[in-house]
């Protein structure tokens, strides 16, 4: 069996469909499996399903919920009823976000001893596991307030996969794909600062000095604040000419913390 997350909810290989019973049980599905081994009570699971209005009847809708879940996921996995809540046992099912984050700390681990090709490929496997914006088809409620934390995991992980493939002197082929990126996120620095080194490693200073520049009027306009420590460090790097930022495979300095 395989919970899933990171996209839409669902249960894959339970005894029903779950996408047929819609948001509310899949909403209660993904809060229990992002609390853990924690008991998450009544109140926190009205909250993530009707926000701050429930209904009168809303401790009683969640028993039912709970019931339709227990027949889905059969008896591989167990959900426990522990006054005032309850609490999802998985098992041995799999579970894509705790991959994901088993991933990405091999990932992490790799890098930081200088196991580039490993860590990029392990960086590569934990994002392998989105399949779209996670928690969709969830309330509202639950998806405002896991939803952000779970993409700044991704973008975190995506970043230290970039240092990866920086280090292994792939400047020339995530070019693109950083562009993309820092379109995308024009407030993100790390992400800017990685799109300033490979420009400059592909003989492009004049574009990385814009990129910077660019950053600097947006954080201006955006929060009244000057570029950041990494932003400044790799702008400095680039008008000096420091090594680490010239030659392919010099390693990931200054961009790894």
């Amino acid at each position: 069996m395989e919970f899933r997350i990171l996209g839409p909810v669902e249960v894959r290989g339970g005894d029903a469909e779950l996408t047929r019973d819609g948001v509310k049980p899949r909403t209660v599905l993904a809060a229990l499996l992002l609390s853990g081994d924690k008991l998450i009570s009544d109140e926190q699971m009205s909250d993530v399903l009707w926000g701050p209005h429930p209904p009168a009847t809303s401790y009683a809708q969640i028993h039912t919920y709970v019931s339709r879940l227990r027949k889905i996921v059969g008896s591989r996995s167990a959900i426990v009823r522990r006054s005032p809540g309850y609490r999802l046992d998985i098992g041995t099912a799999h579970f894509d976000f705790a991959e994901f984050q088993n991933e990405a700390e091999r990932g992490r681990t790799a890098l930081f001893s200088g196991r580039y090709e490993e860590a990029a490929k392990r960086y590569r496997a934990a994002l392998h596991l989105w399949r779209g914006p996670a928690l969709a088809g969830v309330t509202e409620y639950l998806a405002s307030s896991a939803g952000p934390r779970l993409e700044e995991d991704r973008l975190s992980v995506l970043e230290r996969r970039l240092d990866a493939d920086l280090a292994l002197g792939r400047a020339a082929e995530i070019l693109p794909e950083l562009a993309q990126l820092v379109a995308q996120h024009p407030l993100r620095e790390r992400f800017r600062a990685q799109l300033m080194t490979v420009l400059y490693r592909c003989d492009r200073q004049a574009d990385a000095l814009t990129v910077f520049d660019e950053g600097r009027r947006v954080l201006a306009e955006e929060f009244g604040i000057d570029p950041g420590a990494l932003l400044r460090e790799v702008h400095q790097a680039i008008l000096t000419g420091t090594p680490a930022l010239v030659w392919p495979g010099a390693g990931p300095v200054p961009l790894v913390r």
